[in-house]
């Protein structure tokens, strides 16, 4: 038995790890389209080598959810950062177009892995040691720090691409290596600093994992019928499909569209890192300001908004002409981006129970890869036969018709206060 984990030191815990996942994150996330494209890939191609990872996420992610629950979360969470740095390394060395394929099946494998566990882990340590503790909060503050870490990852890539100080590689390379080493990091500070009494590599593990994997069609069979059994979670899961659309305008089309603006990929590989600092700094005051208006209008009613705004920005960025226009909409698209996510994530833990936690968080994230890698497909060759802002307005019109799913949270949440009222008076 290990020694328990206060609820503070659980915050801290989350706060690190969240830093030390995602700043590697930031180092990449403005060139990885720009490198598959550097290196000869058509937009409709990227399109699939991108849409590969979520079909991935889409087999594993309710079965590796359940895995999660059944070992333990930090046994997962050592393997997908392992498998983290072995799909950069294969990406940053990728130069056709099946090698970039196995990058992102590997990468669609540590998603899947990657996908709650840390979040779970942290609400029930918290939660065993003070049930009062201000968990809506403390995951809002863990999404500011996601922010901060891509925001100060993303100024490190376009600084070392501006540079360029080693000219046996392209500009738009740097950034990979570098990510490569800080994932490594992270794999060693997730074995350092989690502690959790399932959290065991013997013979008893093994069984665990091996029952575990037996246990998957179990697994999807539970998570299909805790969404049919609440159409709250249902309604919140859906909101990934739109969601999702509109992350494939800005994660995926703003850098090709921002090259085609600004002339030429490492150009564009070089304004990305400051404009993805400063996307991801407005991220995390998105998410912490979400974390304040939630108090004043109610979790579910922020997340309407969130999900309608950042929809309509991205709307906007499609219909600019010009690069000044462009950013500007990405900025702003963002910071909605950084609120939406933990008002979601809050809304998602009401629904969840600690046997369930790390499966209804699979089954989100499931959702949201399977929605992102579809409307990749769609959107690729709508784009290369159209154009790069046809796509992208296409993709911000139809996210914002999934606001109207957070109704059926803001009517439970009304509901639960109405019930509190009478009570306190």
């Amino acid at each position: 038995m290990t020694e328990r984990t206060t609820a503070a030191a659980a915050r801290r815990i989350l706060l690190v790890l969240t830093f030390t996942r995602w700043f590697p994150v930031g180092l990449t996330v403005g060139v990885s389209t720009l490198l598959a494209v550097e290196r000869g890939m058509s937009l409709a191609e990227v399109g699939v080598i991108f849409a590969v990872q979520g079909f991935v996420v889409l087999g594993l992610e309710l079965p590796t959810g359940g895995f999660a629950d059944a070992l333990g979360r930090r046994p997962v969470l050592i393997a997908a950062a392992a498998l983290a740095l072995v799909a950069g390394l294969v990406y940053v060395t990728a130069h056709t177009f099946t090698a970039f394929v196995v990058a992102l099946v590997i990468m669609g494998v540590f998603r899947a892995l990657d996908s709650g566990p840390l979040e779970a882990w942290y609400v029930d340590t918290a939660q065993a040691d003070d049930p009062q503790v201000n968990v809506e909060l403390n995951l809002a503050s863990a999404g500011t720090v996601l922010g901060v870490s891509i925001a100060i990852g993303a100024l490190v890539s376009g600084a070392l691409i501006a540079w360029h100080p080693v000219h046996t590689m392209t500009a738009l390379e740097l950034p990979y290596w570098t990510a490569l080493g800080l994932y490594a990091v992270n794999m060693v500070m997730i074995a350092v600093l989690m502690r959790e009494d399932r959290s065991h590599l013997n013979s008893t593990g093994l069984g665990r994992a091996l029952t575990s994997a037996r246990e998957a069609p179990r697994v999807v069979l539970d998570g299909l019928r805790t969404l049919a059994a609440s159409t709250v979670l249902r309604s919140l899961v859906l909101v990934e499909v739109f969601w999702s659309v509109a992350m494939i305008a800005f994660e995926i089309f703003m850098p090709v569209r921002l090259s085609e603006l600004a002339g030429g990929e490492a150009h564009a590989g070089a304004l990305m890192g400051p404009i993805s600092a400063v996307a991801w700094g407005l991220f995390a005051l998105g998410s912490a300001g979400a974390g304040l208006l939630s108090k004043r209008i109610g979790v579910g009613w922020t997340a309407l908004l969130a999900r309608l705004l950042n929809g309509a920005f991205v709307v906007g960025m499609g219909l600019a002409t010009g690069p000044v226009g462009l950013v500007v909409a990405f900025l702003l698209t963002y910071t909605l981006h950084g609120s939406g996510g933990p008002v979601h994530g809050a809304l998602l833990h009401r629904q969840a129970a600690a046997r369930n936690r790390t499966t209804v968080l699979s089954m989100n994230s499931m959702v949201g890869g399977a929605s992102f890698s579809i409307g990749l497909l769609a959107l690729g060759p709508l784009a290369e036969h159209t154009s790069t802002a046809v796509g992208i307005v296409v993709a911000g019109a139809f996210s914002i018709v999934g606001a109207a799913l957070y109704l059926p949270a803001i009517r439970q949440e009304r509901a639960c206060a109405g019930e509190v009222e009478p009570a306190a008076s």
